[in-house]
């Protein structure tokens, strides 16, 4: 392929290398867990956040390989892609709300501690799981491994505030935590994706310079 060819269709894909692409996937794998244990089958919630979780991931990649021919068709899948996530936010803010659970703040420890183990599969994310739910809380809000458990077995319920941190409670958060990140690097990707498509056109500014150019040639020539 001649240079020329190369720069009519400039290098595209690539989007495996993309943190928003291997975050979106991860969100999709912790969805799917997440819907099988907690969301009732038969519910069309439980369809509804696959197929969000699914379309961020699948919209992200073809946006990616349709920027070869068409900025205008990678910019309108990047965003359907960061639509779908926003949707998949709101079902898990949803979820927690209406069974009065917790949406931790960004600085609570659980969280602090989530965003420190940088989970990249669905393992990752089950280990950090466990590891909160083998923790308590005292009164201070200083986390105490289960060889504490025999003195804090005497607190009240109700004064230990990260009980009701079970195990739908923490994935759900988690997953907020992953969405949160996933959207704000896919409104970057639109921001540098709009700025490119203003600047550079598209496929068909692209043949039509490269036509000219053909023609001027030709011209010169006779």
């Amino acid at each position: 392929m001649n240079s020329q060819s190369e720069d009519l269709i400039p290098r595209h894909g690539g989007y495996r290398n993309l943190k928003s692409f291997q975050l979106a996937q991860l969100i999709y794998d912790v969805t799917v867990r997440f819907c099988d244990f907690y969301i009732d089958k038969f519910s069309r919630t439980k369809d509804q956040m696959v197929q969000a979780a699914r379309s961020g991931v699948q919209n992200i990649a073809e946006g990616s390989m349709a920027s070869g021919t068409s900025r205008k068709t990678e910019l309108k899948l990047t965003n359907v892609a960061r639509a779908s996530l926003e949707e998949l936010r709101l079902d898990y803010e949803d979820f927690l709300r209406q069974r009065k659970l917790p949406q931790l703040e960004p600085g609570h420890p659980a969280l602090m501690r989530f965003k420190k183990r940088k989970c990249q599969t669905l393992k990752d994310v089950q280990v950090w799981v466990a590891e909160e739910r083998a923790m308590i809380v005292d009164n201070h809000g200083h986390p105490q491994t289960n060889t504490d458990k025999k003195y804090f077995q005497s607190v009240k319920v109700g004064e230990s505030p990260c009980q009701s941190l079970n195990s739908s409670c923490l994935v759900a958060n988690g997953a907020l935590s992953l969405l949160n990140l996933t959207c704000y690097l896919l409104k970057c990707q639109l921001d540098v994706q709009a700025k490119a498509f203003e600047k550079e056109g598209g496929f068909t500014e692209r043949l039509y310079n490269r036509r000219s150019q053909n023609r001027q040639k030709d011209n010169r020539y006779r």
